[in-house]
């Protein structure tokens, strides 16, 4: 990572940029300071399978991307389970995001439009 990290992705934001799809260029231009949790990173892997992706060192390309990952770590328990009360069918993984950002006192950003329906106690932006 050339930069400080100043935003944290969102599974949704990953696939977004993977896939080509509206936001993807925005994406792009955080790479490289980026970070991301490794519960979301398990996503991308899934979501990436689901559609017959061959996702054979997708982890590597996407840390040459720039970004960086964080593992779910036991201090990430709490803060994770205590954004459940927000609403908004937040899901684990999504909480696992809004809580690193939390943590690291950054922006998250998502593709994931139904964010903006919930006051979160994180800054968010929609990249579509």
């Amino acid at each position: 990572m050339t930069s400080p990290p100043n935003v944290v992705l969102d599974a949704s934001a990953v696939l977004a940029l993977l896939q080509e799809e509206p936001g993807a260029d925005e994406i792009e231009s955080l790479l490289d300071a980026a970070l991301m949790s490794c519960v979301n990173l398990a996503e991308v892997i899934q979501k990436a399978e689901q559609h017959d992706v061959n996702t054979e060192g997708l982890e590597y390309d996407l840390e040459a991307l720039g970004i960086e990952f964080r593992d779910y770590e036991f201090g990430m328990a709490r803060p994770t389970a205590e954004l459940w009360s927000m609403g908004a069918g937040l899901s684990l993984g999504d909480r696992a995001c809004l809580a690193l950002a939390k943590t690291e006192g950054i922006s998250a950003v998502t593709a994931d439009g139904r964010w903006g329906a919930t006051e979160l106690p994180v800054d968010v932006r929609i990249v579509r």
